[in-house]
């Protein structure tokens, strides 16, 4: 389902809301809901005038310009068109504007050698922010077509605690699927979690052997994980017991009932501590299929490719090679380069011994998404040192019909220390997740019994909660996904700069206006104009939002949308500082009104596809 329409906090009983038909809406002429983006419309304009001028149809991008001393958007469409036709840039150009017909958005004139630059009016503006708070949607356009798409992230063993590695994956999974199902994607997320294979059989042997029944009552997951640990050493210690592990494994693998009783038990207590993770996140999953649910689609499913000749015997071993396609052996994952030359670097997909791999679950995975669920697409939110298997995985799934899908490997960098190091324990181990979220609270029960408004101590924990967890995600988020970035909570929960409490405060502060009016404004009967710098700036941002959230799925990028809503909240604050709102005179304290709303519904909406949550007070 898609999110919630975007809850303004605070009372704002003052604000009469729209409430207006789609054919009311339509009848106040000239600000209607929102057709397309500026950019949209600039473009088919455009292309209109390029055909007119050419006879044929072209495509005109527009892009929103740079400098905003030269307009607000720009194309070089008449360049690179001239180029091709070995012209003169300038002139077809002026041919072009000569033919354009912008009606009344705007203006358009020429720049260097051909730069089509375009100003929009301030009338376009108010029309438009008018209109987009009568929005439901806020100008947000539908791109998703229906089209089906599985987001696989998070993804943690069952058994273990999550960790501090599990924070990119899942925050940016969740962002990206809400984000999809908000441009009318049919999306399902899928939590693929490492419930099988070779821990199990070093849990169950230390399960049988050294389990303390009143710690895993206490705390599961850390219980599990001392099992685990002490089967880990002493499989190193002593083959023999490595070898016991193994055979635990393989009972479980046949069906043991003791063994799967075991198993069984430890998916349920993991299940349990990992939904209080998610819960704290506002995570949350459409299915929980791990490698366990494809167990009897291996076998069938070797057996075929090996009938099929896509994979083949090599060394007792069952691998799939090269297809020899590739005209770049460097393009090609089933190859690496030793000592100087291509040799081969086959997937395997069943071992030696006859047990499956990973590999072989992701091969049966994609083909139960395609034909269960019927998907398009599959994005894989999952650490970027896995690169070279899902080439191999993509690959394999062209070669056995899956080509039409469109499979996307979302890869993400590291966090770092404040000492530019990966971030560790003392004890050099991962931090664990749960103690990573509670550090962020703690700094923030400090911060809001310093800063905070609120009145009782239930209300202070509940906001310490909500920014300590806010500020760990959008710090995530802001960056960009293949970037490394430093953990550092101070810089995270500071109400100035590039933090999720910045925006948050924000919106309490949009939304203060509305607490002190002391009569009541009827948002839909407003007619805005703008004639203030600071009025049109703030209001070009608005516009931009419905140009902004689609380019996040370009190339799987939430951090265009993070900064953008820090760029909204800077543009608000010097839009605060140079325009009265409650003291200027009436037509001109209704339209900064409608800012200050509209500003607000964007900023509540913008963070909510971001998976953050806004107070009413700080």
């Amino acid at each position: 389902m898609n999110p919630p329409t975007a809850r303004i906090p605070g009372r704002c009983h003052r604000i009469r809301p729209f409430a207006l038909g789609a054919a009311a809406r339509l009848a106040v002429n000239p600000f209607v809901l929102i057709p397309m983006t500026l950019i949209q419309e600039l473009e088919s304009r455009l292309a209109a005038a390029f055909q007119s001028v050419l006879g044929e149809s072209v495509a005109a991008p527009v892009v929103a310009a740079a400098d905003l001393r030269f307009g607000d958007y720009q194309s070089n469409a008449a360049m690179a068109l001239a180029k091709q036709r070995k012209t003169n840039p300038r002139g077809l150009a002026e041919q072009v504007i000569a033919a354009l017909d912008l009606g009344g958005l705007g203006t358009a004139d020429i720049a260097g050698p051909g730069f089509i630059n375009f100003k929009i009016s301030p009338a376009t503006y108010a029309a438009r922010a008018k209109a987009q708070l009568a929005d439901p949607r806020l100008g947000l356009p539908l791109t998703g077509s229906g089209s089906t798409v599985v987001v696989d992230f998070s993804a943690p063993n069952v058994a273990k605690p999550m960790h501090i590695g599990h924070i990119r994956s899942t925050i940016l999974g969740d962002s990206l699927a809400r984000i999809a199902r908000c441009l009318g994607f049919t999306v399902i997320t899928d939590n693929h979690i490492g419930d099988w294979g070779t821990q199990f059989g070093m849990i169950t042997w230390a399960w049988k052997t050294a389990l303390d029944e009143p710690a895993l009552l206490a705390n599961p997951l850390q219980e599990l994980l001392r099992l685990y640990r002490h089967a880990s050493d002493s499989a190193k210690a002593d083959e023999s017991v490595r070898e016991a592990c193994r055979m635990e494994l393989v009972k479980l693998q046949r069906g043991d009932a003791e063994n799967f009783e075991i198993w069984q038990r430890c998916i349920e207590l993991s299940r349990g501590g990992l939904d209080k993770i998610y819960d704290r996140l506002d995570v949350s999953f459409d299915h929980w299929l791990g490698e366990s649910a494809y167990n009897d689609l291996l076998a069938p499913l070797v057996d075929r490719l090996v009938a099929d000749g896509i994979a083949r015997e090599s060394e007792g071993a069952i691998c799939i090679f090269s297809a020899g396609a590739a005209e770049d052996p460097a393009k090609d994952p089933f190859l690496i380069r030793k000592d100087g030359e291509w040799t081969d670097f086959p997937m395997m997909i069943r071992k030696s011994d006859g047990a499956f791999n990973y590999a072989t679950t992701d091969v049966a995975t994609l083909e139960f998404r395609r034909r269960e669920w019927h998907a398009d697409a599959a994005w894989y939110v999952v650490d970027h040192r896995q690169s070279l298997h899902f080439q191999q995985l993509f690959a394999v799934a062209d070669r056995i019909g899956l080509g039409e899908m469109d499979l996307r490997h979302i890869a993400f960098g590291t966090i770092l220390g404040t000492d530019g190091k990966p971030l560790k324990t003392r004890s050099g181990d991962l931090p664990q997740l749960a103690d990573v979220l509670d550090e962020a609270v703690a700094a923030a029960t400090t911060a809001v019994a310093e800063r905070s408004r609120v009145d009782t101590d239930e209300e202070r924990a509940a906001l310490a909660e909500l920014i300590g967890i806010s500020a760990v995600k959008f710090t995530e988020l802001a960056h960009h996904r293949l970037s490394d970035y430093v953990f550092d909570l101070d810089k995270m929960l500071a109400l100035q700069g590039d933090t999720a409490p910045y925006l948050q405060n924000s919106v309490v502060r949009c939304r203060s206006i509305f607490r002190k009016l002391e009569e009541e404004v009827d948002l839909a009967a407003v007619m805005p104009v703008f004639s203030e710098d600071a009025e049109i700036h703030l209001a070009r941002q608005l516009a931009r939002y419905g140009e902004i959230v689609p380019l996040v799925l370009e190339d799987h990028r939430p951090n265009l949308l993070a900064n953008y809503l820090l760029e909204l909240a800077r543009g608000y604050h010097s839009f605060y500082e140079a325009c009265p709102v409650l003291k200027a005179e009436t037509g001109a304290r209704d339209s900064r009104l409608l800012l200050c709303d509209l500003t607000s519904r964007v900023l509540i909406h913008g963070l909510g596809l971001l998976g953050i949550r806004c107070p009413d007070k700080m």
